[in-house]
């Protein structure tokens, strides 16, 4: 039987909050700035609550 591929990159990129939701951070924050309004920039710093949609993927990915 081969080996259970881990999910480390899922540990690292998202946190359960106390209430069971999933946070993440936003993208389009990494390069390319200068093009971006400050108040956008401002907006993408804060992290953000994952979809109900795609929240039962990412806890998938957490707890196997």
């Amino acid at each position: 039987m081969p080996k259970m591929k881990s999910r480390r990159r899922a540990l690292k990129t998202y946190k359960i909050t106390g209430t069971g939701k999933i946070k993440r951070r936003k993208a389009f924050r990494s390069h390319i700035l200068t093009s971006k309004s400050t108040k956008r920039k401002r907006h993408l710093r804060k992290p953000t609550i994952v979809s109900k949609t795609e929240a039962y993927k990412v806890k998938r990915f957490l707890l196997t």
